[in-house]
Formats: C-alpha cells, structure tokens, sequence
C-alpha cells in the first residue's frame, strides 16, 4: 500500500517525551537582594534591530546572578522589551483631521514571557499599560509637526518581570508589582525607538521605579526602606508600596507617575527615588541614542561612497567603450574585403 505523501504520517514505533533529570539534593532557594538599596540594575540598550520599522528598540535586564541550583526553571526572574516605531504615516480619506500626531500604543506578553502562560488576546493588564504609556510619550512627541498623521507603537515583552518567587516552577502569585517595572521598560525603549524613527521629540524620556520596601515593626507602626529598581523576586512578600515615573531630565518634568499600594509618610521620599532611578537610565539612554545615531550617519557615508564610486566606475566604462567602437570602425574601414 504507498503510503500518503499528502499526509504527515507518525514514525512506525511509539515515542515518548523527555524528563529532564534533577539533581537530588537541589533545593530551591528564594534569590535575595545584594546590590545596595540606592544601586540599580544593569540595563542593556541598543537602536535599529528591525530594519522594517520606522525605529526600533531591544531592552533588557539581565538576571545578576548566576542560578547556583540544578534546577532547571530559573529562579530569577528578567525583562526582554522589544519595540517597533511604524509612522508617522498620512491618516485614510476617511479619518476626521487632526491638527496633531495621533499616536496609539499596543502593549503585549508574549505567550511564553511569564511562568503563568499568557494568552493571545489582550488582558485588562496589558490594556492599562498600553494607556499608562500613551500618556507618558504624548508629553515627549512634538505632535504639532506632524499634522494629519498617525504613529503606532507597539512592544512585545518577551520576558516579564515576574510578580513574585515560583518554587520549582510552581505557579507564581503576587501582588503585581512586577508590571510596575514593565512599565518603566516601556518607557524606556519607546522613547529610544521614537528617537531611531526621527520623530521630534521635546525631551528623552526615561523610566525609573521605587518601592518601600517592609524592615520591621518600631513603636507599634510599620518601618519602609525605599530601594531603587525593585525585583519581586527578591522582595517577595516585603514590598508595601511601589512607584513609576516617566521623567524628562533635561526639563525636569515627569509626564507620568503611577504609584500603588500604601506608601504612608514616605510618599515624596517614594517619588523621589524613582526620579532617581530614571536619571540613572537615562545616561544609558543617552548613550544608545548616541550609538544608533552614529551607526545611522557611518552607513550614510558608506553608502555615499559607493554610490560615488560606482558612478566613476560607469562613467569609466562609458568612455572606454566609444573608444573601443571607434577603434572598431577604424578596423573596418581599414580592412579589405
């Protein structure tokens, strides 16, 4: 009987999945906070990775410590951010006029960016971050140069900052604090691909978070720590109150501040620090827009270049083969027959 090549027939013997091995003594341990509470996290930036988008941006914070267990499931939790810029871009026939830039942000999980799978719809969570980032770039784009137009934003998270500690790789619950540095990411890598796009912007913006971290019970009330660039993971169960901003340095506004939980007497300290947290992102904003740009302006020679020399070249050519027809012609004539 020929068997059907139309189909994908299954292998002839029966298979079964892998299982993974762990060692036997590897228990799982909660990763602790070691960096200082002023110190944040090392951050990685870099302009123009889709060279199909307008501009386009890869953000990242890397775990900072190496998982010592022989688990597999990571017990440190880290941020992927990637974000493609498409606009500006003229509006349809049918749209109503708008004097300005309408820029709409689209804010998405990746199914596989968290240890709880997420699906392929949007959630309320990825909704209100979607309209917590609008607001904070409406205050940065110069929406007056570009009438008439639209600008669409979208950020794929490939990885999340996880709400709290998975033992083993069981489900991880937490009070959602791991969205407010998704936040902050946002901002980040959308101010970078705006800039990658050559859209006119005020300012850079950048985002920084803070939180009041629970140390203890003193006089019959709860004492806070503020710390910068909080990790769940690290701060399981101890976090009170948290803190993101979106700050203009150069001007010294913040276009955007959310702050959840119960920050008590440490409110203005809270803000602070996260103003804190984004000056300190901004100096690595700076210099990847610096980088992008100067990446952008070398392939712009490179190209010229070429162009020039392929233009000498033709021309070249072009002189040399009038001579060659009229050495021929010369030939010809000469030439008895």
């Amino acid at each position: 009987m020929q068997s059907d090549r139309r189909r994908l027939n299954p292998p002839p013997g029966g298979t079964a999945p892998p299982v993974f091995a762990t060692v036997p003594d590897a228990k799982p341990q909660r990763p602790t906070r070691t960096r200082k509470p002023d110190e944040h996290r090392k951050l990685f930036l870099r302009t123009g990775i889709v060279p199909s988008a307008s501009g386009s941006a890869y953000y990242e914070i890397p775990p900072q410590q190496q998982q010592q267990t022989g688990l597999l499931v990571p017990q440190r939790s880290s941020l992927k951010i990637t974000c493609t810029v498409h606009g500006p871009r003229p509006l349809p026939r049918n749209a109503a006029f708008s004097p300005n830039l309408l820029l709409s942000a689209h804010v998405k999980f990746a199914p596989f960016a968290t240890h709880n799978r997420r699906g392929y719809v949007r959630d309320a969570s990825e909704r209100d971050l979607g309209a917590h980032l609008e607001t904070a770039l409406r205050g940065v784009v110069i929406g007056e140069r570009f009438p008439k137009s639209g600008c669409e934003v979208v950020l794929t998270i490939l990885d999340g900052e996880e709400d709290g500690w998975g033992a083993g790789g069981t489900e991880v619950k937490g009070g959602g604090w791991g969205i407010m540095t998704v936040l902050a990411g946002c901002i980040t890598a959308a101010s970078a691909a705006l800039v990658d796009a050559g859209i006119d912007c005020v300012d850079l913006i950048s985002g920084g978070v803070a939180a009041v971290k629970y140390a203890g019970r003193h006089g019959g009330q709860e004492d806070g720590v503020v710390v910068l660039d909080p990790a769940p993971s690290e701060h399981d169960g101890e976090i009170m109150a948290a803190c993101v901003v979106g700050y203009l340095q150069s001007r010294d506004e913040v276009t955007e501040m959310w702050m959840k939980g119960d920050a008590g007497t440490q409110v203005q300290t809270l803000i602070d620090e996260a103003v804190k947290a984004a000056s300190l992102v901004r100096a690595v904003l700076a210099e990847a827009v610096k980088d992008g740009v100067q990446a952008k302006v070398g392939e712009a020679e490179d190209e010229a270049a070429m162009a020039g020399s392929a233009k000498e070249g033709k021309g070249k050519r072009r002189c040399s083969g009038i001579y060659e027809a009229g050495h021929l012609d010369d030939l010809l004539v000469r030439t008895p027959f």
